[in-house]
């Protein structure tokens, strides 16, 4: 079995751990994920990481992989290192590395310093008593707008996706799961239309729109009525889907 790798110069010393990745996620229990992909909390030589495993691709997407696409651990970590260039937060990207076997892209591992947080973003969102709560909604519309004056567009900006850190009532916000993302010019429909997966309701439409188009300077009756729109074709297409599957 070949393999690919690529690790940041500020953790060269821990490149024996990024090398024999597979046996530390084997052995390791720590699981704070597990869907399509896991995440597992490992420490080693005193630097707690997280570890995303990528799941074995089918076979057409094993010869993809190989041949004419980036990986999904190299997307992340290549995305991860060009955001905190930019100046943006994304917990620090240790390396990425794939293994192939028969000319064929099997496994893949994307390693960054574990990043401390009290919550995502979805805890205000779904917690209507939190202390603060429409602040930190407020900061997180300012931390996105600023994504998205980079030029950085979240393809998967669900309400899990984003980290939230309270510091002497100070929030800091991280995005993770950055495989998918482009970076492109956002207009004000693009920009809110990113936050549709969030599943809002509609006080939280009104306050994330208004806080937006504050930013943008931009109308908010505007933004408003942009919002709903892509909201409601979230919401409408997630309910066709399941219908399709026989689900209520």
């Amino acid at each position: 079995m070949s393999f690919k790798y690529e690790i940041n110069d500020r953790f060269k010393n821990i490149k024996e751990f990024l090398l024999n990745i597979k046996e530390f996620f084997e052995e390791n229990s720590n699981t704070i994920h597990k869907a399509r992909n896991e995440l597992k909390v490992i420490e080693y030589k005193g630097i707690k990481t997280v570890v995303k495993g990528f799941k074995i691709p089918n076979i057409i997407n094993q010869v993809v992989y190989a041949y004419f696409r980036d990986s999904k651990a190299k997307k992340s970590y290549e995305n991860a290192v060009r955001l905190r260039n930019l100046g943006l937060n994304t917990p620090e990207p240790i390396g990425y590395i794939e293994f192939y076997k028969s000319f064929l892209f099997k496994e893949s591992f994307f390693i960054a310093k574990k990043y401390e947080y009290d919550f995502t973003i979805r805890e205000p969102l779904r917690n209507k008593q939190l202390k603060n709560r429409e602040e930190i909604i407020k900061k997180f519309v300012e931390f996105t707008f600023n994504l998205h004056e980079n030029s950085v567009y979240h393809k998967d900006f669900s309400a899990g996706n984003t980290l939230v850190s309270i510091n002497d009532n100070n929030y800091e916000f991280s995005v993770v799961d950055i495989n998918r993302m482009e970076f492109k010019t956002v207009d004000l429909n693009t920009g809110l239309d990113n936050f549709a997966k969030l599943w809002l309701d509609e006080d939280d439409i009104i306050l994330i729109a208004t806080t937006y188009a504050n930013l943008a300077n931009a109308d908010k009756n505007e933004a408003i009525k942009l919002l709903k729109i892509s909201d409601r074709k979230l919401k409408e297409f997630v309910e066709f889907k399941r219908k399709i599957r026989g689900k209520k």
